[in-house]
């Protein structure tokens, strides 16, 4: 089928996150503006120089079956665990298996496995490894897990983009449903490497809090006072659909996926430049027909990191203006890596249906040099016609996507 430029509407949401067990809890959780950052109290993490985390505020193994959960790695539970409310929340479409699609993005995949059991393997022998180790370690398990759970067989992908993974993956469901290879597609991401590796690599990169003391005002997203990322665990899943096939079941949309840009750096494997954020939100804009003057909201990347956060907010303030309210809900969360830009876009998607947009926590001084209508100390409650959310990956991986009011 040719390419279309065929309305794409967000008909579902499904999270699980520091803040909450599904997308309510969450967004009600930002809204007041609480942390899900606590303190790592594992013997493993006694003599780590980082000891801060935002774990998932609901266990997942529980709502999944016992032998299943136990054949998954948590990314994979998690994944699908967000896959189904996403699912339930757009009210199950009765699409074809063949024109339902699966996109999910991962930073590590089945990191946590892969860790596990070679701690296993070094200390009790090859006969001790699980015979799961490959389906629970492989990056494309969680969109695998998804397809099987809703019987896709339009494709299941998987971006492998770092920090921008999420955010890629909801750009390719668009692409896909503009390319009439889909007329719905389950895309998100996720993300669980709360282990003494990462936590130890980005210490001794420098790029996470040591906040020990202090875990709920340890991320401080365009603070004066930010020393770094918080690591965090979580899945957000959306449901893209063709807007006619949604109409003719009668769906209600939360919000239209109006365009998506993603570009690269081609620059540094860690340093973000500028001219790769500014083309990716440009590219958001002109695939979505809107001006810079449209845009209402910006979901910043912002991940509490000294450079990062200039980076980006001299790129906003270039690609879309000081107009737009600004926020930035690591501050709340961590930095949930594949899963961020899917967080983020639903975070951008509820600003949009509800005139809301949850103000940036523990940002006591805002940085003299970021030039942004910043949202600070209460929500601000205003019509919001149109949002773009922004989702950034080592590597010089760079996603932005543009929402706008359904109907």
């Amino acid at each position: 089928m040719p390419v279309t430029n065929e309305t794409v509407v967000v008909t579902g949401l499904g999270a699980t996150t520091p803040l909450g067990g599904d997308v309510a809890t969450t967004w009600q959780a930002m809204l007041r503006g609480e942390s899900g950052i606590r303190a790592v109290e594992d013997d493993w993490a006694a003599e780590l120089p980082v000891r801060i985390a935002g774990r998932l505020r609901q266990e997942p193994a529980g709502l999944l079956d016992r032998v299943q959960a136990r054949r998954m790695d948590r990314c994979e539970q998690i994944a699908l665990v967000a896959a189904r409310e996403a699912w339930a929340d757009a009210g199950r479409p009765g699409v074809e298996p063949e024109r339902l699609a699966v996109v999910i993005g991962t930073g590590t995949g089945g990191v946590l496995t892969l860790l596990g059991q070679d701690d296993v393997l070094e200390a009790s022998g090859v006969r001790k490894v699980s015979p799961h180790t490959v389906p629970m370690l492989m990056a494309n398990g969680p969109a695998a897990w998804v397809s099987m759970e809703l019987g896709a067989r339009g494709g299941a992908h998987t971006p492998v983009s770092a920090c921008a993974s999420g955010a890629e993956a909801i750009a390719m469901g668009l692409d896909l449903i503009r390319l009439g290879r889909a007329d719905v597609v389950v895309a998100g991401g996720t993300e669980a490497c709360v282990h003494p590796l990462p936590l130890a690599g980005f210490a001794q990169a420098k790029a996470h809090s040591t906040r020990n003391d202090d875990p709920a005002g340890a991320s401080r997203p365009f603070d004066t006072g930010r020393d770094g990322l918080v690591i965090g665990e979580g899945a957000g899943v959306v449901v893209l659909e063709r807007a006619g096939f949604a109409a003719a079941r009668g769906a209600r949309p939360h919000a239209v996926l109006a365009g998506a840009g993603v570009t690269s750096d081609a620059h540094h494997i860690t340093a973000a430049h500028p001219e790769g954020q500014v083309r990716a939100m440009r590219l958001a804009l002109s695939t979505a027909g809107l001006t810079p003057a449209d845009i209402a909201h910006v979901h910043a990347h912002a991940t509490s990191t000294q450079l990062g956060d200039l980076v980006e907010a001299r790129s906003v303030a270039e690609a879309i203006g000081t107009h737009p309210s600004v926020t930035a809900t690591k501050s709340m969360t961590g930095h949930l890596f594949g899963a961020a830009g899917a967080i983020g876009a639903i975070a951008a998607i509820l600003a949009v249906r509800d005139g809301a947009v949850p103000a940036v926590r523990n940002l006591v001084d805002l940085d003299p040099q970021v030039d942004l209508d910043v949202v600070t100390g209460t929500p601000r409650h205003a019509p919001v016609p149109a949002a773009l959310a922004n989702a950034f990956g080592f590597g010089g991986h760079n996603a932005s996507l543009v929402f706008t009011a359904a109907g």
